[in-house]
């Protein structure tokens, strides 16, 4: 008898899994939240040179607003006034000839800058000046965030493999909270930068320690239905953020309103269970059966688990050694562990580099970040309804190698097209998006099925590593536009094209029982 036989005779979709995934979404709804704060904390409205430096008082006083602007900071091309710089005297004769500014000397800001409020009351660059030659400060902030979701990743993927999966999820509840909170409440920019990057450590164990959980509870005929349905909770999310956010346009108050959840999942943590594949798997067979009992109860299978032994559990998954330990050098020690690293690897990679190479790039939705947030958002449903009919249609692999293989497409025809349409140049990007979003869907899922459970976690945990990487490079292939208009698009093709052909070689899942020790991996067919 394997695990997934005793799965479903308790029932493997029940009231027991409705009520763990509806526990699990509580927490969830912060990731796309705190993922894509950053569009709005770090939003740099319009500036220009505070005036108090030259208000002496005198003729310079007694100036309209709009006239002191016209002798004291240069103007653009575009008509607006310029964001860094301003005159080194007023220039009163403006007033009667403003195209004259040929030669005028011009100096940095002074004292300080004016914002433009009306869109957000106060972000991160109003509120410690992180504009002109600070301004790489404001846009290290989302690069900060990642690299904490990078290092968490591994070090969540290792511990919950270690520990368990419920004690490692509360971890990253309390570390998130605590550092979310305190990011809110940062002092300076240096403050802020250490808080933010624990609130991006804390995340990623929500992320990918949450979904594992989920899915070792489900049985093979489910494991679609609840990979999908689980990470809907990020686009209804992406959708709702736009909203909270333009109520609550000050940056800490926002930060703060995100992270509330966490601790209402703090609380609802105490029902969830311990995975009962990972507990026999280390050889901690009562605790294992205890859950098994619970999830009988509430699924009303309770006849099958008084006849089942904790002793019989033991025998339902075989591993060789209860008390060894797993680590990420599991991923490479066997031939068929090291070949599912370096493909999972280099699709987790070509994936985000092209889901974020593509949010960055798809423009034409006007200034209005709001909509844009929530058009974003919106693109999203429908790629997780086409991939939860094709993933039980066609499979893992070849779901997965579609959805690349048209993202890469996608980009790739937005080459082709000139860049006044920009109605047909939105409308495919907008595509990209959502096939490219049916791609990571599909592979959280994909993933999580091809590997054992002894190196869920671990494998898991490596393939988000190598996703954050991907995200790290996104925005250094976008400057090479400046190289070559052309460039940018071609490596994001390429990208797409070589994670397509890296998913061809994976092994099939649809169906098939979850893989309980590397030698359940080692033994299997392509």
């Amino acid at each position: 008898m394997k695990f997934d036989n005793v799965l479903a005779e308790v029932n493997g979709f029940g009231k027991f899994q409705i009520r763990m995934m509806l526990l699990l979404v509580i927490p969830r709804v912060t990731l796309p939240f705190h993922f894509l704060l950053n569009n709005f904390i770090a939003s740099i409205p319009a500036h220009h040179c505070a005036l108090s430096s030259l208000d002496d008082g005198g003729t310079f006083g007694n100036l309209s607003q709009q006239e002191k602007l016209v002798v004291s900071i240069p103007f653009q091309q575009d008509g607006s006034p310029s964001s860094c710089l301003m005159f080194a005297e007023p220039q009163y004769h403006l007033l009667f000839n403003s195209t004259n500014t040929t030669d005028l000397p011009e100096v940095p800001c002074r004292s300080g800058w004016t914002y433009d409020n009306t869109t957000f009351k106060s972000t991160l660059a109003t509120e410690w000046d992180l504009v002109c030659e600070k301004k790489s400060l404001n846009r290290a902030t989302a690069t900060i965030f990642f690299m904490g979701v990078m290092v968490g990743a591994a070090a969540f993927g290792y511990h919950s493999d270690r520990f368990g999966r419920k004690k490692t999820l509360l971890v990253s509840y309390i570390i998130t909270a605590v550092f979310g909170f305190a990011s809110a409440f940062s002092y300076n920019f240096s403050s802020f930068a250490v808080t933010r990057f624990f609130s991006g450590f804390g995340i990623s164990g929500i992320s990918i320690v949450s979904i594992v959980l989920c899915i070792e509870w489900v049985d093979i005929k489910h494991r679609t239905l609840v990979g999908v349905l689980l990470s809907l909770d990020w686009s209804l999310s992406t959708i709702v953020l736009p909203a909270v956010a333009y109520f609550v346009n000050d940056w800490r108050y926002l930060t703060a309103i995100v992270t509330t959840p966490l601790f209402v999942a703090m609380i609802t943590w105490w029902w969830l269970p311990e995975s009962a594949r990972w507990l026999i798997s280390n050889g901690r067979v009562n605790r294992a059966h205890f859950y098994l009992n619970k999830c009988a109860k509430c699924n009303n299978r309770e006849e099958f688990m008084a006849d089942l032994k904790p002793e019989v559990l033991s025998k339902v998954i075989l591993v060789e050694d209860e008390k060894r330990k797993y680590s990420f050098m599991d991923l490479i020690r066997t031939p068929k562990m090291r070949q599912l690293a370096l493909l999972t690897g280099t699709v987790w990679f070509g994936v985000a580099c092209t889901y974020y190479g593509i949010s960055l790039n798809v423009d034409g939705f006007g200034d209005n970040i709001y909509l844009t947030q929530f058009i974003y958002g919106v693109s999203e449903v429908p790629a997780k309804a086409l991939v939860i009919y094709f993933l039980d249609k066609i499979g893992r692999r070849m779901t997965q190698a579609g959805a690349l293989f048209l993202t890469g497409l996608c980009i790739f025809s937005s080459l082709l097209i000139p860049r006044d349409q920009s109605t047909a140049r939105t409308t495919v990007g907008a595509l990209g998006k959502m096939f490219v979003e049916g791609a990571f869907t599909t592979l959280f899922l994909y993933t999580t099925e091809l590997y054992p459970t002894v190196m869920r976690q671990n494998g898991l945990g490596y393939s988000s590593f190598m996703a954050r990487f991907g995200v790290a490079v996104s925005p250094l292939i976008i400057i090479l536009e400046d190289t070559w208009s052309y460039l940018p698009g071609i490596l994001f093709t390429l990208v797409a094209l070589i994670a397509t052909l890296s998913v061809s070689f994976l092994p099939e899942t649809m169906n098939v029982r979850l893989p309980e020790t590397i030698e359940d991996v080692e033994q299997t067919r392509r």
